[in-house]
């Protein structure tokens, strides 16, 4: 079962989404604002200030009106609101020298039970893979092992561990400790959604299937303390990928086994990562301190880092304005009323990445297990409207799952927006008009841009269906949960690529994959994605993928593509460095480093 991990003698009143999610993960962005201060630091919301005064309320909507005719003055005067509130707080400990906001509080920091990027982000500063990523491209260096051979087959890759690898508790990290870490995420009894990462390893996904019952049968091996020895059912270009995915962090066996489901609770925590997990006070921080027996440790550039969980975006961005945050990672964490106003900001980052936006739809009951009804919906949907009424922030509408930029393919077309034919098909489902189709629920997590789109959908359908829709909105944990139980009827999505290839998306919605959280099923679909990656030609496995895809997307669809992402980050770059943009948008924390640390006012 999954479990939730928390540091002792915390508050628990978890608020957490988005899976970047295996072979990918989803952003878990949302709006929330905490109610209260915990422990110290960020618990006052500026927001929440604004909102129990008409005073503040007026304030609040001047702001707004100002942000968005006047940029610079009002961004000043923001500011200044920002320092004057923030400083009644009272006192506070010494401020870290890196102060990212994250979005949503982290729902497990268990590398085997990671769910979205803001445990994703975290997980990486503690646990290092066989290969972690480059800061600047994002592609797989050395990590833990410090070389690897392959032979010439490309099934079986010889990995040997650096010399002088030790758990931050001070015990040597052996190859032993990597074959237990990947035995852990395949075994079903720990229900890791990620255990797909482990499908290309010979008898992984039997294991997970449970159709072979004895973990030891996964096709990895420590040939001595410092070797690994790994066996793949077929050739993955993309292997090496997977080993700086978070799910395969080596974990410390000797605190798993002596305090179970409680070991991210029993300080101090071994990591084999660049950095130490002081503290987890949650609707606080988590507070990151240098690991000084990682093997690098002499290029982890910051010593202390804070990680604020803050999903509303007016929060997030006083915080930044007022120097209470160095680094905003997600566009979900901006306004997206203010925008056009920040845009010309120096602070202002944007860039391309391999995200989609979509809507998942639950196959498996109601008028949604008629593709008909399923294809209706997906071309009622007019995605123009959404990216320049909505988001605003440059994305590319989709008619593909896998975004364009992907290497070495070209995703099908898909559905587009084609209403006089999705009133056809609907009426050929047996809903003229939308007249005899109950209503239909559609779950999101709290955020203000996820409730937009949601509004803009429901809209659509309406108007060109006659399809009602009733919003569901939820807090982040209860909308995973949620998807996990397939209790819902359209469902807002996300999925960000690990990896530079196709399969970090088509894999997600293999029939068993945990991953896929729509109920759909198709044989020939996990046929077509096998066969194309037991391909070795280039040519011959997009082909194979490219048909697998259009089932996925056009034919039998269980998703509405919506929009590829653009990426928006805030960071001053006269004092932030460190941070390089890449499509899988991997930015490791131990490489950012900041150049002139503001103290708390």
């Amino acid at each position: 079962m999954k479990s939730e991990y928390r540091m002792p003698n915390t508050e628990r009143n978890p608020n957490a989404e988005c899976r970047k999610g295996g072979a990918g993960q989803e952003s878990g962005i949302g709006s929330k604002a905490l109610k209260s201060p915990t422990g110290f630091g960020f618990g006052f919301r500026f927001s929440g200030f604004f909102r129990t005064s008409d005073f503040g309320l007026q304030i609040y909507s001047k702001l707004v009106r100002l942000l968005t005719s006047a940029a610079t003055k009002s961004i000043a005067l923001l500011a200044v609101l920002a320092v004057l509130l923030l400083t009644a707080c009272g006192s506070r400990a010494p401020r870290a020298d890196l102060i990212i906001l994250n979005g949503a509080e982290p729902e497990s920091l268990d590398p085997a039970l990671f769910t979205a990027q803001p445990d994703g982000r975290v997980i990486g500063a503690l646990f290092d893979g066989l290969t972690r990523y480059d800061p600047k491209t994002g592609d797989p260096i050395p990590g833990l092992a410090e070389r690897w051979e392959i032979t010439p087959d490309g099934r079986t890759y010889t990995f040997h561990l650096r010399s002088n690898l030790v758990w931050s508790t001070g015990e040597p990290i052996t190859a032993a400790d990597v074959v237990y870490s990947w035995r852990r995420l395949a075994d079903p009894v720990n229900g890791a959604g990620y255990s797909s990462s482990l499908y290309q390893v010979k008898n992984a996904e039997e294991i997970i299937s449970g159709k072979i019952k004895d973990a030891s049968r996964l096709g990895i091996q420590a040939v001595d303390a410092r070797t690994v020895r790994v066996e793949l059912t077929c050739p993955a270009a993309f292997f090496l990928d997977l080993c700086a995915y978070r799910p395969l962090a080596v974990v410390p066996r000797q605190a798993i086994e002596k305090y179970g489901d409680q070991w991210l609770m029993r300080p101090p925590v071994p990591v084999s990562g660049p950095y130490l997990l002081e503290y987890w006070r949650i609707h606080d921080r988590i507070r990151l301190r240098k690991n000084p027996r990682y093997w690098d440790a002499a290029n982890t550039r910051s010593e202390t880092v804070d990680i604020l969980p803050v999903e509303s975006p007016t929060t997030a961005l006083n915080l930044f304005i007022s120097g209470q945050a160095d680094i905003i990672w997600d566009k979900g964490l901006i306004p997206s009323e203010l925008l056009d106003a920040l845009r010309p900001k120096p602070y202002y980052h944007a860039f391309d990445y391999l995200g989609s936006y979509f809507v998942r739809m639950n196959v498996t009951q109601g008028p949604l297990k008629d593709v008909r009804v399923r294809q209706a919906l997906a071309l009622a949907v007019d995605k123009r409207t959404i990216v320049d009424k909505i988001t605003r922030g440059g994305e590319t509408i989709a008619t593909s799952f896998t975004p364009t930029s992907t290497r070495n393919y070209t995703p099908p077309t898909g559905l587009g927006f084609d209403p006089a034919r999705a009133r056809q098909l609907l009426a050929a489902a047996g809903y003229p008009g939308g007249k005899g189709l109950p209503t239909l629920t559609y779950l999101i997590n709290t955020s203000r841009q996820h409730e937009q789109i949601a509004i803009e959908l429901k809209e659509m359908w309406r108007r060109e269906l006659g399809v009602l829709v009733e919003i569901r909105q939820t807090e982040f944990k209860v909308y995973l949960a949620e998807q996990d139980k397939l209790n819902y009827d359209l469902c807002r999505a996300s999925w960000v690529g690990d990896y530079n290839d196709v399969n970090t998306f088509l894999d997600c919605f293999l029939s068993q994959n945990g991953n896929n959280r729509t109920g759909w099923k198709n044989a020939r679909y996990d046929e077509l994605v096998h066969q194309a990656n037991l391909e070795v030609n280039r040519e011959r496995r997009a082909a194979l993928m490219r048909q697998a895809e259009t089932l996925l997307v056009e034919t039998e669809p269980p998703i509405i593509p919506l929009y590829f992402y653009k990426g928006i980050t805030f960071f001053d770059p006269q004092r932030i460095q460190g941070i390089y943009f890449n499509v899988i948008d991997e930015h490791p924390i131990a490489a950012i480093w900041n150049t002139r640390p503001l103290a708390r006012p």
